[in-house]
């Protein structure tokens, strides 16, 4: 294939390259993936004004994201396994988007550590948070983050019990692949991802391994996670949590305008309004087409950004026409990654900077800051 134009584009690479357990991980929904679908799909409802006849030179997609300067309103969002998309994924997708000038953020449930991506960044990244029942961990991993110098902490607040993914399930997902059949036969139809893989160490969960109580190994770390996701999370604990991290706090997972008023009440920075890209309950709304109405709730008590569907530069420019001071991407920056490792996350950010820009400018905007509900044409949101 040439070299790719689209997101789709390094989707189908990505597809090629990765094992199908891994590949499927990151591309699939809940359920009955109806959620999944409806984040890309609600986009294309939304239509932009094209202007003509105005001064189009000079634009700018600079602004910032909780007082963070960054190259367009874009971060790479928290996603889980990164590093079985690509050997020493994490790093390579950090090294990537702070060249380019966009927040990356690690996963707790990444396979590089914090201070992996430490050792390979001058800039600070931010940490994304599930809180776990043991509690002392929590506090021993906020203590990493600080240590680290991470810009800002993602509470992510939609996953305290798992959503089921068929297609996990089916595959006999794990990191590293247990020897099976199935998992043979995919890794040998990927040749160049298993040699990537062999020369690395990186394999397990980073985060968890060697650092929480009673997981040495990858053997006690699956009984430990599947009993650790906290079901009686509150707004408590995100006080608790706020107070404990001292930084930028921005809460992940808000979907409803009732909930976005108390993420409010916390003194948090930033919501994200997202439904855990379509993985947890299939049949909720779209991300897009609750944007609007959360930031009406809350868009003058703290920043509102968005996740959720997100496969284009138009994409990212509706979204904050529709009122989103930033933008999350997790498949994109993943297909890249595993198509072509870390040139291929920068592939996906210069796709998206390029739709982003044209687009700004067909619709007669120079300025980021000035692209509001005026570029809309019409929405069903």
């Amino acid at each position: 294939m040439s070299k790719p134009l689209t997101i789709a584009d390094l989707k189908t690479k990505a597809r090629r390259r990765v094992p199908k357990m891994f590949f499927d991980y990151a591309d699939s929904g809940a359920w009955t993936e109806g959620t999944y679908r409806a984040n890309e799909d609600d986009f294309s409802k939304i239509k932009l004004r094209q202007r003509v006849l105005v001064d189009m030179t000079n634009r700018s997609l600079a602004t910032t994201m909780v007082g963070q300067n960054v190259s367009m309103p874009v971060a790479l969002a928290p996603t889980g396994l990164t590093g079985m998309q690509h050997a020493d994924g994490e790093m390579l997708a950090a090294k990537a988007a702070e060249e380019f000038g966009v927040p990356f953020t690690l996963s707790t449930m990444s396979i590089c550590s914090i201070e992996d991506v430490k050792s390979v960044t001058s800039k600070p990244f931010w940490f994304q948070l599930y809180v776990m029942k043991d509690r002392g961990f929590i506090e021993r991993l906020i203590g990493r983050a600080k240590a680290a110098g991470c810009g800002a902490l993602v509470v992510t607040a939609d996953l305290q019990i798992l959503g089921q993914r068929h297609k996990d399930l089916r595959n006999g997902l794990s990191a590293p692949p247990k020897w099976t059949l199935n998992s043979a036969f995919q890794l040998a139809t990927k040749p160049f991802w298993c040699l990537d893989m062999l020369q690395t160490k990186r394999r397990g969960f980073g985060n968890i391994v060697g650092h929480a109580s009673n997981v040495s190994d990858l053997s006690s770390l699956s009984a430990w996670t599947a009993e650790q996701f906290d079901p009686q999370l509150s707004w408590d604990d995100i006080r608790w949590i706020k107070d404990l991290w001292g930084g930028k706090l921005i809460i992940k997972g808000i979907l409803d305008e009732e909930d976005a008023r108390a993420a409010a009440d916390t003194g948090a920075d930033a919501l994200i309004v997202s439904n855990h890209g379509g993985r947890q309950l299939d049949g909720a709304p779209s991300s897009i087409s609750m944007l609007p109405k959360i930031v009406d709730a809350v868009g003058d008590r703290l920043e509102v950004h968005f996740d959720g569907g997100i496969r284009s530069g138009q994409d990212v420019l509706k979204a904050v026409a529709l009122g989103a001071k930033g933008t999350y991407i997790g498949r994109p920056f993943l297909y890249g990654l595993g198509a072509m490792g870390k040139p291929g996350v920068t592939t996906a950010l210069e796709i998206i900077r390029k739709e982003m820009d044209i687009t700004m400018a067909l619709c007669g905007k120079r300025d980021i800051a000035d692209c509001g509900k005026n570029i809309i044409a019409s929405s069903p949101f």
